[in-house]
């Protein structure tokens, strides 16, 4: 399937392709555009488009794009979950303080925005980020247990 989304990606839309591509389709292939184009292009190429106002996968009712998309899949991980907890703190700047990680995940996400602009290569390199932040609740969520 085709995702498409707004260019430029930031925490929320470099979370949710690696959730997407780990969890949902592992097929997925990505589109990047301006913001004003994602539903133009969606429509166009029957690209699901997230993280953007207005769609199904985006924000709404207080969850970020992430917490949306587990919601839709119905995906119920307890190491999902907590690496939602800190996605949604990262990324809702109301919320910033929620998490005691969000900002250090905010903080590498500016740093690779910076170093790899291109979207394309910037999820690439990041999705190494989420797999070792997704191991790092797997362990935190056993501790718990």
């Amino acid at each position: 399937m085709k995702w498409v989304t707004r260019s430029h990606v930031h925490v929320d839309r470099v979370a949710c392709p690696w959730l997407i591509r780990r969890f949902v389709d592992n097929q997925a292939e990505f589109l990047f555009v301006p913001g004003g184009q994602v539903k133009k292009v969606a429509a166009e190429t029957g690209a699901i488009p997230f993280d953007v106002p207005d769609v199904e996968l985006g924000h709404y009712e207080g969850r970020c794009s992430f917490e949306t998309i587990m919601l839709k899949y119905e995906l119920k991980d307890a190491a999902l979950r907590r690496l939602a907890k800190i996605i949604h703190s990262a990324d809702v700047a109301s919320d910033t303080d929620k998490d005691p990680v969000a900002p250090g995940l905010e903080a590498i996400a500016v740093g690779y925005s910076v170093r790899y602009p291109d979207d394309e290569e910037n999820l690439s390199r990041q999705f190494e980020v989420y797999d070792a932040l997704y191991a790092w609740c797997r362990l935190q969520v056993a501790k718990s247990a």
